[in-house]
């Protein structure tokens, strides 16, 4: 940072969570608007392309921007994102199609990708290790809240103004943010000319695009332009390799992502983002369709993980620097099957406190492992390959979230078409259990037999995975901050 205009880090950092509450808040509140928004557009078929867009430009420019602001400097790169988000969230609101805001979505994801690992990356150039934890551990409340707040306020908007203003509302929070950037933060000036890989930045943007939409399609069916989209993925994937090993600076350095605790780190952040889609996809539909109850007490339920989750993060902040990374990257990641436990042992008899017990347990795993995750990998790293080594985080956190939905899926699929004692459940038959008043008798109790024998397979299949996560972090070495 500049010694001749110092940086206010404060008031960086809460121009940082106003960033991140934009993304937060997005994630939420959008679906709150959507039925809405559907009916006045049309394409329902398109609905879920309306998430998945956003999901999919994100994590394609993650390690993009991760990369530019190793180049050209976190503070550009930042209010760049965040132009491109705020023309996103413009455009949206006018939207008069589905496709149109299929497309604006995607030019919002863009902006996500830049806006999530710079601000992390800005924290780690900011505050030492011993300091950083309490710190990731305020950003994750970000998302707690904007889980709590995000339903609520799309649900007034929408009431006393209109759905378009779901995505105006980020136009006065992202000003905001931009000016705090250009008045409070302040770096060293760049004098060398950056080689920038565009080759190899649009092949891995096309290689990430094809493999998620093919893993989005595979949930559902396999057909032909399933198996083309994974074509494109191995092409633009082999191209990509080719391209990086003749680069003069690659987008991706292999030895950086290769380097053993950054692997094994991403690998586990991989599987517990797959646990984590398992856990918010499919425990809101046990509580309702097994449970039968009611979906405030479904949401309710989950919600205790973004309790957990900052708690988790504050454990780790204050835990690491006398356990070391190490102990408390392990004895955190416990956490996760110890919750996916809980998953697995509930019966149509267990109450909705005990699946939110679960989501407590979990929570708390979840913000252990994450936080020191990013604290070893930003602490091994040279200053200048911070901004590569945070993005290859957060982008293994959102493949791991796509894996999840397409693996967790085609797990309840399978479970849903091999129950024990009674015929394959469609589709329509899951759609008037789950809308059905809580506790009616009438419902056909074989259909709720066979979701509860699906979802246990899936939480069974969520605890595998935690326990993968546990085994991963497992390889990571010995590390001594200083």
């Amino acid at each position: 940072m500049s010694q001749h205009l110092k940086t206010v880090r404060p008031l960086v950092i809460a121009s940082i969570m106003a960033s991140m509450a934009m993304v937060a808040i997005e994630a939420t509140i959008v679906s709150t608007a959507m039925p809405q928004i559907v009916t006045q557009l049309g394409g329902l078929h398109l609905y879920s392309w309306v998430f998945s867009s956003f999901l999919l430009t994100q994590t394609a420019m993650t390690v993009v921007f991760g990369k530019l602001a190793d180049l050209y400097g976190r503070k550009p790169t930042m209010l760049v994102g965040i132009a491109i988000f705020l023309v996103g969230s413009v455009l949206a609101g006018f939207a008069r199609s589905m496709p149109a805001m299929i497309a604006f979505r995607m030019i919002q994801g863009i902006g996500a990708g830049a806006i999530q690992p710079v601000a992390l990356t800005i924290v780690g150039d900011l505050y030492p290790a011993r300091e950083r934890g309490k710190i990731q551990g305020y950003l994750a409340s970000v998302w707690a809240i904007a889980a709590v707040v995000g339903p609520m306020a799309g649900g007034v908007l929408i009431r006393d103004l209109s759905w378009a203003w779901i995505f105006w509302i980020n136009i006065p929070i992202g000003l905001a943010s931009a000016a705090g950037f250009v008045v409070f933060l302040h770096e060293e000036e760049r004098r060398e000319r950056p080689s920038i890989d565009n080759v190899g930045a649009t092949l891995f943007a096309a290689c990430i695009g094809a493999f998620m939409v093919a893993l989005t399609n595979a949930g559902t069916s396999v057909s032909t332009p399933t198996i083309l989209e994974f074509a494109l993925f191995v092409i633009c994937g082999a191209l990509f390799i080719l391209q990086e090993q003749r680069a003069a600076d690659p987008m991706i350095s292999f030895s950086l992502w290769g380097h053993r605790p950054i692997a094994a780190c991403n690998a586990a952040t991989v599987l517990s983002g797959m646990a984590l889609m398992g856990l918010t996809s499919f425990l809101p539909m046990y509580v309702q369709g097994v449970l039968g109850r009611s979906p405030v007490v479904a949401g309710l339920a989950l919600t205790m993980i973004m309790v957990g989750w900052p708690t988790g993060a504050t454990i780790a902040a204050r835990s690491f620097h006398r356990l070391g990374l190490r102990r408390t990257l392990i004895g955190g990641s416990v956490f996760l099957p110890i919750g996916a436990v809980v998953f697995a042992a509930l019966t149509p008899q267990s109450t909705p406190l005990f699946a939110g017990i679960g989501s407590l347990i979990m929570g708390l795993g979840m913000g252990i492992v994450s936080v020191s995750s990013l604290i070893l990998i930003q602490e091994i790293v040279k200053p200048s390959e911070r901004g590569s080594a945070t993005a290859s985080n957060l982008f293994s956190r959102n493949l791991g979230s796509t894996l999840g939905a397409a693996v967790f899926g085609a797990v309840l699929n399978y479970g849903l078409a091999h129950s024990t004692g009674t015929a394959a459940v469609t589709s329509d038959q899951l759609r008037q259990l789950l809308g059905s008043v809580p506790g009616d008798p009438i419902v056909n109790a074989a259909v709720r037999l066979a979701l509860h024998q699906s979802l246990h397979l899936t939480f069974s299949s969520v605890l595998m995975i935690s326990i993968g996560a546990v085994v991963s972090l497992m390889l990571v070495p010995t590390i001594n901050l200083v």
